[in-house]
């Protein structure tokens, strides 16, 4: 009962903070800049998303932006879960590929647009390397540390209760074990391929012609602003929604266990 006055209550606040906000968007837009180039007020943008809505383009830029996502977002996963784990399991994998992983994270995920391009064109594939360069590091880094980080003292009891393989040991011990480290690097791996997104659509990877960060920069282009924090609110908004139903999936699922510690 408690816990429900405490939800509705921060419910209610955070209604109140966007309305807030809404209002002094729109009073400084009106009676201080003046001028919807510079900040168009949320009158305008609102009946932007109105006209963009019923133009049509505008699901088919989600879609194609959305496409660009689960290609970098998923090649990511394939490649940077295994590695960290055999990264983080091998000591021998883990000095081998150690120094080149050191090497190539530093480089920003922007800097392999060039070759991106190069090496896939203007196609959705190129958009996707670059995502995929942004997700990948964070996706192998967490993995790597959460693998690394599991207690002696739970391997040990693995190996007494019959655990004796190192695959029976990374499934039932390591793995488990190293979820929390996993689903935190992923989650950081969607915000940052979030942002790498549409810095590959302004450079006009995934195409040039569809998607949020290329019809960005389009209509920036034709100075209509209002537009463009149309585009810029639907990217906050898309990415708070796929966030929230990425935590929603690893606490109902995979840190379930977790939780019941806690009642206990």
């Amino acid at each position: 009962m408690h816990r429900d006055r405490n939800n509705r209550n921060s419910t209610l606040l955070g209604i109140a903070s966007i309305i807030t906000a809404i209002i002094i968007w729109q009073a400084v837009a009106d009676l201080i800049v003046k001028s919807r180039f510079y900040l168009p007020s949320f009158t305008d943008v609102l009946f932007s998303f109105i006209s963009l809505i019923g133009g049509g383009t505008l699901l088919t830029d989600f879609g194609i932006s959305l496409l660009h996502f689960v290609i970098g977002l998923g090649a990511a996963l394939l490649l940077g879960v295994p590695i960290g784990i055999a990264m983080g399991w091998f000591r021998e994998i883990d000095r081998i590929a150690n120094p080149i992983v050191e090497i190539l994270r530093p480089i920003p995920p922007l800097a392999w647009i060039p070759f991106a391009i190069i090496w896939f064109g203007l196609t959705h594939q190129s958009a996707g390397f670059v995502i995929f360069v942004g997700a990948f590091f964070p996706i192998l880094i967490n993995t790597y540390t959460g693998l690394k980080s599991v207690p002696r003292i739970f391997v040990e009891a693995a190996r007494v209760l019959g655990c004796t393989t190192n695959l029976s040991l990374i499934r039932h011990v390591a793995l488990p074990s190293a979820v929390p480290s996993i689903a935190a690097g992923i989650r950081i791996a969607m915000g940052v391929g979030w942002m790498c997104l549409v810095a590959a659509e302004l450079f006009g990877a995934g195409g040039g012609r569809f998607g949020l960060g290329q019809k960005l920069w389009f209509y920036y282009n034709l100075h209509q602003t209002a537009n463009v924090v149309v585009y810029m609110l639907l990217l906050g908004l898309i990415g708070l929604v796929i966030d929230m139903i990425f935590r929603y999936y690893v606490d109902s699922r995979l840190e379930r266990w977790r939780a019941g510690e806690v009642r206990s």
